[in-house]
């Protein structure tokens, strides 16, 4: 690892005209379970590191009952995993939460680095977007809310421009009958990074589908919506034939990547395989 300058602005500004001023020789340093990574390996090397740490506004978990759930950019996994108000109003966040990479990583990297990473095969982004997560950035522009659709671009790329910071995560109110489910496929029960991960966000009236958002990531570019799969499971008494066939949808729908980890019809048997399973078991039916 090569030296570097350690900056800490006591402020989003200063952080942000930071930024700014040093351009592509500097990095963000929120948890650093990433970006510590990349520069041991010499994959990065930044002058300049521009610590958040010092920006307790971007800290915290607040819940509204009209406006919905308010996490800082600075807030731990296993603080998400673990906050009461999470658990109680979006047990799918919590339950993704407490399944991020390792405990090591839980306790120290941050949601908003890990949305900012734009790592495909991580948890957050995939949950985040079934539940139709807002991404709020500052910059010298000024303030943006951006929809998680949209600030996640490609792989390992957001829309944040190159001054600006990601401040807060926000997550609509949870509507009546609000139920949803987060799953993964792992290869082996060592491995911490998913090979397929299904969400599902429903409104429900039992066995019946009033709406639904269901996203698919870490076998894909970035992550996704499946909306013509929601459109099928939409107004529908869900069996076990409709998850079969949204499954299949799900599946055929996706743009699959291949690579090292898995071919293109292995991932997209794996996805169809987790999304029949996450939706009969949403629902309660059998899924075999």
């Amino acid at each position: 690892m090569r030296d570097f300058v350690f900056l800490e602005p006591g402020t989003v500004a200063e952080a942000s005209a930071m930024l700014a001023d040093l351009g592509e020789n500097c990095r963000i340093f929120a948890g650093g379970t990433a970006l510590m990574l990349g520069m041991r390996q010499r994959m990065l090397a930044p002058s300049h590191l521009v610590s958040l740490g010092r920006l307790d506004g971007l800290r915290g978990i607040a819940f509204d009952a009209r406006e919905g759930l308010r996490i800082g950019a600075l807030a731990l996994h296993a603080e998400v995993a673990r906050s009461p108000l999470v658990q109680a109003h979006y047990p799918m966040l919590a339950s993704m939460a407490a399944r991020v990479a390792n405990p090591q990583v839980r306790n120290q990297g941050t949601l908003g680095g890990n949305l900012c990473y734009a790592d495909p095969a991580t948890d957050p982004p995939g949950c985040l977007m079934a539940l139709g997560a807002q991404v709020v950035v500052s910059g010298r522009g000024g303030e943006r809310v951006i929809d998680i659709e949209d600030f996640l671009v490609d792989y390992y790329v957001t829309a944040l421009a190159p001054d600006e910071i990601v401040t807060q995560i926000r997550v609509p109110a949870p509507g009546a009958g609000a139920d949803g489910r987060y799953a993964r496929f792992l290869r082996t029960a060592a491995e911490h990074r998913p090979l397929a991960s299904v969400a599902l966000s429903v409104r429900r009236e039992g066995a019946f589908c009033v709406e639904a958002r269901l996203a698919v990531g870490a076998s894909t570019p970035v992550p996704c919506r499946l909306r013509r799969a929601e459109a099928l499971l939409a107004g529908q008494a869900v069996t076990a034939q409709l998850a079969e066939q949204a499954a299949s949808i799900v599946a055929e729908d996706i743009n699959a990547v291949s690579d090292t980890r898995g071919s293109e019809a292995y991932r997209r048997e794996m996805v169809r395989v987790v999304a029949r399973r996450t939706i009969a078991a949403l629902f309660g039916v059998a899924s075999e």
